[in-house]
């Protein structure tokens, strides 16, 4: 197969998402910005807010939306009443304790789903709750039967899975698949595990339970996305997200760059499922609610995201973008740009330019401006307004063949600024 005929978002490592426990191609998002979300260090949402953020997740097609608990205060109960009469068709849960008080609650407000956890590992044992295994597996009976005699969708987490032991672990799933759970959930609270630990994990859970697994990853080592794949890849189900990746601390997977990576993997089955173009409108709405601007390397709607500036590059991108892209920019509503006003400018770029400024240069005149254009840029970058100038100018003085005398008489960027 040519290189022009084979799809340019997949790898052509074999066996890169194409194990039997894969759910690579089936997979659902638990969006979290409005749980999550909400202990970055900026939040604050007020219930206009969080209606606006959660309308417009729903837009994108999200499965899920998980709120805040409605035992964390009077209004975070008020919203989750409020999002969940909005009709929206993700599914609407919330996070709760392993206390039957906060199920109780939580089933007042009309979720569709409680998302249940309790800390598993010898450090939360002992610093946090303070209750052994078999309290811990008593206690998610009754929780967790209250729940399903209630109609409601259930997911039994642990926290701080990765430091937790294993065979506590994998017995505390047991007992819970057993009453019938929706979901288990695993969550490397600290963001500590790897890839490799996550998928050693997730293949051993999958042995042990028949029900579905979501995961919770965070960020602290920068692994949290690359662990969702690894997760998703050896039978998880469920993947949480936030917008931009808020949260405590470092946050979790972002949605965008979740949706990156996936698009990467089987990039028909994320285009069927979601709205694509609406990322960057759900960015701009977050970062601007949260008080931060959305990063230069974010994935997709970063304003690099899609910028190419080395000479080599420029030239491929321009016969054919999938040399130097593995995400269409299009199919996200969004555009490339070529920066072509700097030392590493190669001429194929500055001959695009020409083209699109409708200037008909020749190709050595496009050289010849190419290198005028490196050797201003040792001095400083140049805007694309001046390289524009440059190349008008350079075209009109070609009327009285000047054109070779204007780029001589030009030693520094800011006379192009100036003329």
């Amino acid at each position: 197969m040519s290189p022009s005929q084979r799809d340019p978002s997949r790898s052509t490592i074999a066996g890169a998402a194409s194990g039997y426990l894969s759910n690579v191609s089936n997979f659902k998002i638990i969006e979290s910005t409005l749980r999550e979300g909400e202990q970055f260090a900026n939040a604050f949402f007020t219930t206009e807010k969080k209606i606006e953020i959660a309308k417009a997740l729903d837009d994108f097609g999200v499965e899920y939306l998980e709120l805040t608990s409605p035992a964390a205060s009077t209004q975070s109960y008020n919203d989750c009443k409020a999002i969940s009469n909005l009709g929206l068709k993700a599914k609407i849960l919330t996070h709760v304790r392993c206390h039957m008080d906060d199920a109780k609650l939580a089933v007042e407000t009309g979720v569709d789903g409680l998302d249940v956890v309790i800390g598993t590992s010898s450090y939360l044992r002992e610093f946090s709750h303070g209750k052994d295994m078999q309290y811990i597996i008593d206690t998610a009976t009754e929780v967790i039967q209250y729940i399903k005699s209630k109609g409601l969708e259930v997911r039994f987490s642990s926290e701080d899975s990765f430091r937790s032991d294993i065979v506590d672990l994998l017995n505390l799933y047991r007992a819970v698949d057993k009453l019938g759970v929706n979901r288990v959930g695993i969550a490397d609270t600290v963001g500590c595990a790897s890839p490799d630990q996550v998928a050693e994990l997730v293949r051993t859970l999958r042995g042990v339970v028949s029900c579905d697994i979501e995961c919770h990853f965070h960020n602290d080592t920068n692994c949290a996305i690359a662990n969702a794949y690894a997760a998703l890849q050896n039978g998880a189900t469920h993947v949480d997200t936030s917008v931009l990746g808020i949260g405590e601390r470092n946050g979790i997977p972002s949605l965008g760059g979740f949706i990156a990576r996936m698009y990467a993997a089987d990039k028909e089955h994320v285009k069927s499922k979601y709205n694509l173009t609406k990322l960057r409108e759900i960015e701009n709405l977050v970062a601007d609610a949260v008080g931060v601007s959305v990063p230069f390397n974010n994935p997709i709607t970063g304003y690099c995201a899609f910028t190419h500036k080395a000479g080599i590059h420029a030239k491929a991108i321009l016969n054919n973008p999938s040399t130097y892209e593995i995400l269409k920019p299009e199919d996200f509503g969004m555009t490339r740009y070529v920066a072509i006003g700097h030392r590493l400018t190669g001429w194929n770029a500055v001959k695009n330019r020409v083209e699109q400024l409708s200037l008909g240069l020749s190709d050595s005149d496009c050289k010849r401006i190419t290198a005028k254009i490196k050797n201003l840029a040792d001095i400083r970058p140049l805007s694309l307004d001046d390289v524009d100038k440059l190349l008008r100018k350079y075209g009109e003085a070609m009327v009285d063949d000047s054109h070779h005398a204007i780029l001589d008489s030009i030693d520094t960027p800011d006379q192009i600024t100036h003329m």
